[in-house]
């Protein structure tokens, strides 16, 4: 069979092969750019555009230094600088590799604590949503995936490194990621409890608290397995968890007095 095809079609093909070996040229350009020029002196001309904040020159200087002088005199310095420069251009996920293949290559260097600190960083900066500060969306309800990354990655930073000159932001900044994955569970464990699946809703609860146990979330955990308990007809257990509840939040809004009123299961339970 004789295929035929419309002007309109070849020319398409003509121009997109036409990109495509642009684009080849294009980098091959990049390449050849460097040729001869002195670690040193990409060096020097990276850290300028760093100071300068003209991230993208700063940006090819040092990829230029990281392809061609690997085992250089600048090699260590240029890719902690890079995973700098992958931040300010906002490219999360390059610093983040950048941070982790530095601490796989370097896990003994002396500024190995700040690859962790900012791999982190990305995370948290990725995990971000702009709209958070004006309180029209609840992060706290969407997937967070990068914010996990970014709890693991402080943690990670504190537990190997606790007297780093990072870990005390990295701290404060497990406080806020450890309430906000806390009360993202919450979500989840409410759903549960309207869905009536009770069991997954008290799993979920215990998570919280065996997890983020000092999170603010943690007496909602217990509110939410109280409920689950009494949805599943499990009154010992229910009883038993609401003195808890009582003894650790007695002005908890599920209750009224040593009564608790659950949000989606009938009746009422007294401890």
């Amino acid at each position: 069979m004789r295929v035929i095809t419309s002007p309109a079609v070849r020319l398409g093909a003509l121009v997109l092969m036409g990109a495509v070996l642009a684009g080849c040229a294009s980098n091959d350009v990049e390449e050849d750019r460097y040729d001869g020029v002195a670690e040193r002196q990409l060096y020097e001309e990276g850290r300028e555009a760093l100071e300068t904040g003209s991230y993208t020159t700063a940006q090819n200087r040092l990829e230029a230094i990281d392809t061609r002088f690997p085992f250089g005199d600048y090699a260590e310095q240029a890719q902690l600088e890079l995973i700098y420069t992958y931040y300010q251009i906002d490219d999360w996920e390059a610093a983040r590799a950048a941070a982790s293949r530095f601490i796989r290559l370097h896990p003994n260097h002396s500024q190995v604590d700040y690859a962790y600190y900012m791999r982190g960083l990305a995370a948290w900066q990725a995990g971000r949503f702009s709209l958070e500060a004006l309180k029209l969306i609840d992060i706290s309800q969407r997937d967070l995936g990068a914010t996990r990354d970014a709890y693991s990655d402080f943690t990670d930073l504190i537990n190997r490194y606790p007297n780093s000159q990072y870990a005390p932001d990295a701290r404060q900044r497990i406080i806020y990621l450890r309430n906000l994955l806390a009360e993202h569970e919450m979500h989840v464990a409410d759903f549960y409890l309207r869905k009536k699946a009770y069991l997954a809703a008290v799993e979920r609860g215990r998570w919280v608290i065996e997890n983020y146990p000092q999170s603010e979330a943690t007496r909602d955990a217990l509110a939410v397995m109280v409920e689950g308990y009494m949805g599943l007809g499990m009154k010992d257990r229910a009883s038993e968890t609401l003195r808890v509840l009582i003894e650790n939040d007695p002005d908890n809004e599920r209750l009224d007095g040593r009564r608790f009123d659950p949000k989606y299961v009938d009746g009422s339970i007294s401890a």
